[in-house]
């Protein structure tokens, strides 16, 4: 639930500002975005390393294939995809003989959206090269590393400065972020008090203009991550968000395939003019770049298409047992 969370948020992001930068005026999705900034990346990445310390002692063959030739492979397939459908536009600013160059580029510097899965490999092996570093070490570096600000321009660079501590934190405190969420779905009424202070230090802190002043934003992003597993707890006792799980579970198909139908809604309505609300237009925007890779993961799955969410055994160096079930993308 809560990678369904995050998901969902950063399609809205995206969506948000697309929308927003095309009308050029502003909508009440904004505020919305602006509010998560400060936990949107830091909880998924947070997320991402919950579940590394039951793999990461694993052989580094199996480990290379699950944590990065996996990753690897939807990064050169879907990048494909994404550069084809920009590639006119990219061809008018620059001419037809620059995109040979420009698509190389595209695998040291990541394309578009598709950041998030060029980045987290290489958060896998630094993890596991690193995992008999102690924690103390480790730990202070990797906060350093957030606050200093680093702006390179290359966006692996700037970008595992600023994420990593959250993923590293995941991976070695795992125990006590599942700990959070059984004590908030044993003591709701406290969880939702805690929900409810956290919401008003963030959001006064994000309109204030403090939020990404070096350490608030290493501490809020921390907290909210905790605030997010919480309130997913919370939404998972409830048993009335199942769609929300789902998209969770799905995470990576909505993060892989989003763009298209997010674009292709926006370019429709703000064309249109039928909807004259910017906050509303976002919002339609968001729900179409969530709703419609899940409904096209469905209907591919089970047809030659399906290679673009599951990886062939070809493309695997951890070979399975013939009749094993291909490997979805997650």
């Amino acid at each position: 639930m809560a990678k369904g969370f995050c998901i969902v948020f950063v399609v809205m992001m995206h969506s948000t500002l697309g929308v927003e930068d095309a009308a050029e005026r502003t909508g009440f999705m904004g505020y919305v975005v602006a509010f998560a900034r400060p936990f949107r990346m830091p909880d998924f990445f947070l997320i991402s390393g919950l579940f590394l310390a039951r793999v990461i002692d694993r052989d580094w063959r199996t480990y290379l294939d699950r944590k990065v030739v996996h990753f690897l492979y939807f990064y050169v397939i879907w990048f494909t995809i994404q550069f084809a459908f920009k590639a006119p536009g990219m061809a008018a600013d620059e001419g037809w003989g620059a995109l040979p160059g420009l698509y190389l580029l595209g695998y040291i510097e990541p394309f578009g959206t598709l950041w998030f899965i060029y980045l987290l490999p290489i958060f896998f092996v630094v993890t596991k090269l690193t995992r008999r570093v102690p924690i103390w070490v480790m730990l202070p570096i990797a906060a350093a590393l957030e606050m200093m600000t680093i702006e390179t321009g290359w966006i692996v660079i700037d970008e595992f400065a600023e994420r990593f501590v959250f993923f590293y934190v995941g991976y070695v405190f795992a125990p006590q972020v599942f700990a959070l969420a059984g004590r908030a779905q044993n003591a709701p009424l406290a969880g939702i008090a805690g929900l409810l202070a956290w919401g008003l230090l963030n959001g006064f802190l994000v309109f204030a203009g403090y939020a990404m002043l070096p350490g608030v934003s290493l501490a809020l992003g921390l907290i909210g991550a905790a605030a997010v597993v919480t309130l997913c707890a919370l939404l998972a006792r409830s048993g009335a968000f199942g769609w929300l799980e789902y998209a969770g579970r799905n995470s990576i198909v909505v993060y892989l395939a989003f763009f298209l139908p997010m674009a292709i809604t926006r370019v429709v309505l703000l064309k249109t003019g039928i909807i004259e609300d910017i906050g509303v237009v976002s919002l339609i925007v968001t729900a179409a770049g969530v709703v419609t890779p899940l409904i096209f993961h469905a209907l591919v799955r089970n047809t030659p298409l399906k290679f673009l969410f599951e990886r062939p055994e070809r493309f695997k160096i951890e070979r399975r047992p013939d009749g094993a079930a291909l490997q979805p993308a997650e």
